[in-house]
């Protein structure tokens, strides 16, 4: 994985730094990101590939949507080849869902109610794609379609009151977890570019990205065999400007 993540690093470092005689761009982009959530929902009986999302959308009041949010980025690119260029792109993603625990309340001896828990997702994607425009420079409306990889650095958290389930007392303590790490994924993208003139355009992307990653740190597997991992995957729709350079 982390060499999979430093190949990433090292071909965007070679574009950026490459010199070039070709047509030359920057996008800056912002829009929404859908995160799949897979196996949310499903009980933990049910073996789960992605088991955070599981075990989240199970003991808290969160479900497939939930972490839907804001997402945003820039990218430079240039023309490899007559309808083809190669762009690197940097983003951001942040989402933070207040929740509290859907079957446990507080025993009423502490007030009763409510427990409640912040969860917070932030993704920073790295990665390079390719483009196939199949028309000519002097177009108005130009569509695209591509794909690429990323290496995605990652930082989610948990914090609030939590319940110790070692503790046949079910005791209620404040805490704070997190995990940070890099995963390696894959994507898919199509979109358009509408130009107001040579230099200038307005553009729109549609973008599925595949990764997961084997959580370490403060979920870590509680014992031999059993995996968390996080799944990053999901839907971005994205607006924004073109410049030509």
């Amino acid at each position: 994985m982390r060499r999979a993540a430093a190949s990433v690093i090292l071909l965007v470092a070679l574009i950026a730094s490459a010199p070039s005689v070709q047509a030359q761009g920057f996008d800056g982009r912002v829009g929404a990101f859908l995160p799949r959530q897979r196996d949310c929902g499903v009980p933990s009986s049910v073996p789960a590939e992605y088991t955070l999302f599981q075990d989240v959308c199970e003991l808290y009041a969160v479900s497939k949507g939930a972490f839907d949010g804001v997402y945003g980025g820039a990218e430079y690119n240039h023309v490899l080849m007559k309808n083809v260029e190669v762009g690197v792109h940097f983003d951001y993603f942040s989402k933070t869902v207040d929740t509290f625990y859907r079957d446990y309340e507080r025993p009423p001896s502490l007030g009763g109610g409510n427990i409640y828990q912040t969860l917070r997702l932030q993704t920073w994607p790295l990665g390079v794609s390719l483009r196939f425009i199949p028309t000519g420079k002097r177009v108005k409306f130009a569509p695209f379609v591509g794909g690429g990889i990323d290496a995605v650095f990652y930082h989610y958290e948990e914090f609030g009151d939590f319940i110790d389930f070692f503790d046949p007392g079910l005791a209620i303590h404040s805490d704070h977890f997190f995990d940070d790490g890099t995963a390696f994924g894959a994507h898919a993208l199509g979109g358009f570019r509408y130009y107001f003139n040579r230099d200038f355009a307005f553009t729109a992307e549609a973008k599925y990205m595949w990764s997961g990653h084997d959580m370490h740190g403060d979920f870590s597997p509680n014992g031999p065999g059993l995996v968390n991992r996080i799944d990053l995957s999901g839907w971005t729709f994205t607006g924004g400007v073109h410049i030509r350079f």
